[in-house]
């Protein structure tokens, strides 16, 4: 809000209007394994609200199959378009990837602006990006999304159909339109490969240093961050929103058994994930492939939570994941055994509630972020997995590389340390990436 200069009577406001939003999905009726109708439109009007709207109404219609006209029935339309008049909503936000046409008509029909879920997580997403990477990768995430939608934003211009006639202004700029948004594509993707090749650099320098990674995955909002901030003290930003952190961030942790690891923090996954962000997130998730382990990170708070567990097994393996060591982490137990400060015995069993939810995660630990609960039980699973992914050798390391028996020390299980006039001879057990470094000095 702006002042006034003396003698005027009125104020003139700067502030961005708020967004009132409406929502609107289809139910097709098949919600065997899949998320109800009812909790995607809950999560639906989350992100809305990560994106600053406020969300005035809801509306589903069950359907086997979206309309290729509006995705929803003309009747349904019709209503939600004098739900307009009624609520006084200045967007519709639809919870699937609208088709071009759809879009189109939608907009015409209803008289105000019209989004899909996803150019919402687009956008969160641009909100959200911090580093030069991030941004880079959104950027390239909506010219994707906005290159097959051009047409519609030439609608007044453009003389459809072929023929004599056609060939008129409104072609002449939406052509030009798509080959400057490819041309910045292209100058994107090219940014995109210089990033890629300083991460592999960077990943090489790591595994230099033979520290195992161990990768947070989860589904957005479940509390990775919250638990690289209790295992580090990592000043990371933690906020009760979905996708509240984009950009990864890596911290070193060491273990019961003095071993030391790097804890990557990597990007939410959501169900209806768009294609085009998995494509462009290419070098951030890379980050998964080079982890020797990853901890999938649930809430076991929501009745869904089994659903948004599947959700994240289904991205790794459409990533080529799904043969990677995994630990359940079964995460905010503290809200199932009641208010904040509850006094618990991390020696003895979980109560009933969380025992009962455990059941349907077996091999999951139950931790509390938060509360800083389950922690110290989940670093020893950590270092039992990475013992058992780790190879047994024995070495004889010179004395002028005892670099390298500290190495042994600080990433691997050292059983044996002897000392002869040829060097250290060090026997134990080492991630596969030292064991390799070592190789030149294995005792056979």
């Amino acid at each position: 809000m702006t002042k006034t200069a003396p003698g005027q009577d009125h104020l003139q406001t700067t502030a961005v209007p708020v967004e009132r939003a409406f929502l609107v999905g289809v139910d097709s009726g098949d919600e065997a394994g899949q998320f109800s109708v009812h909790d995607s439109l809950a999560e639906l009007g989350q992100l809305a609200a990560t994106a600053g709207a406020v969300v005035l109404g809801t509306a589903s219609q069950k359907r086997s199959h979206p309309t290729p006209a509006y995705y929803i029935g003309r009747g349904k339309m019709e209503e939600v378009a004098r739900l307009k008049g009624e609520l006084g909503f200045t967007l519709v936000i639809f919870d699937d990837e609208l088709t071009p046409t759809q879009l189109r008509n939608l907009e015409r029909d209803l008289g105000v602006k019209v989004l899909d879920r996803t150019a919402l997580i687009l956008d969160i997403f641009a909100r959200r990006a911090q580093t030069h990477e991030g941004r880079l990768q959104v950027e390239l995430a909506q010219y994707e999304y906005l290159l097959p939608r051009l047409a519609g934003r030439w609608r007044h211009l453009e003389r459809l159909g072929g023929g004599i006639g056609t060939r008129g202004p409104g072609e002449t700029q939406l052509e030009s339109d798509r080959r400057m948004v490819q041309r910045r594509m292209a100058h994107v993707k090219k940014e995109l490969e210089d990033v890629r090749k300083h991460r592999a650099l960077y990943r090489r320098q790591r595994k230099d240093q033979a520290m195992p990674v161990v990768a947070l995955v989860g589904y957005t909002n479940a509390g990775k961050s919250s638990l690289l901030r209790a295992f580090t003290g990592a000043d990371v930003l933690v906020e009760d929103k979905l996708f509240a952190t984009l950009d990864p961030t890596t911290r070193r942790v060491a273990l019961p058994n003095k071993q030391e690891v790097l804890l990557t923090d990597t990007v939410g996954f959501i169900q209806k994930l768009p294609t085009m962000l998995v494509a462009a997130f290419r070098a951030t998730l890379e980050e998964l492939q080079e982890a020797e382990l990853l901890l999938h990170i649930v809430d076991i708070t929501p009745d869904n939570a089994l659903l948004q567990a599947n959700t994240v097994r289904e991205v790794l393996g459409q990533l080529g994941l799904g043969d990677k060591p995994v630990i359940t982490v079964l995460n905010k137990v503290d809200v199932l055994m009641g208010e904040k400060g509850h006094v618990f015995d991390q020696s003895g069993p979980w109560p009933a509630p969380v025992r009962r939810l455990a059941r349907l995660f077996p091999g999951g630990v139950p931790v509390s972020a938060s509360e800083r609960w389950g922690l110290e039980k989940l670093l020893r699973k950590i270092a039992r997995t990475l013992s058992r992914e780790m190879v047994e050798v024995t070495v004889r390391i010179p004395y002028q590389e005892l670099a390298l028996v500290d190495l042994f020390r600080r990433h691997g299980a050292l059983r044996k340390e002897e000392h002869d006039e040829a060097g250290t001879l060090v026997r134990g057990k080492l991630p596969p990436g030292l064991a390799a470094r070592l190789a030149p000095y294995r005792v056979r």
